[in-house]
């Protein structure tokens, strides 16, 4: 675990921004062009920014890939969204990714609301 980090949640998102800042060193067009193509992305329009970060949760924990889990219940968050509203998605998510969706859902999305604070007793 990073020195800096709190928790697990944290460690993980220090993790993947030191990751990216290497591949920038090495790959900068490219993540130039990524970072522009998500902003792009994930701008406000018909969908707000929360709608879009709950469906990349969803999207993320069907395809039960960690990092961006954290990075998207991060990002509802900060959108802010509810709890109620993330376990929804993670219901819906459920709904087509079966099990293994609600293993990522009740166990690391579940931690991150937890230690960030947003996991209701």
């Amino acid at each position: 675990m990073d020195i800096n980090a709190v928790n697990s949640t944290e460690a993980a998102l220090v993790k993947y921004k030191k990751g990216l800042g290497l591949f920038n060193e090495k790959m900068p067009e490219f993540v130039s062009q990524f970072n522009a193509f998500t902003e792009e992305c994930f701008k406000e329009g018909a969908l707000t920014k929360k709608q879009k970060h709950l469906i990349a949760l969803g999207i993320s924990i069907h395809a039960q890939d960690e990092y961006c889990i954290i990075y998207h219940t991060k990002g509802c968050l900060d959108h802010g969204c509810s709890e109620q509203e993330i376990l929804e998605a993670i219901g819906v998510t459920a709904a087509f990714g079966g099990g293994a969706s609600v293993s990522q859902g009740v166990t690391l999305v579940l931690d991150c609301l937890n230690e960030m604070g947003h996991m209701k007793q």
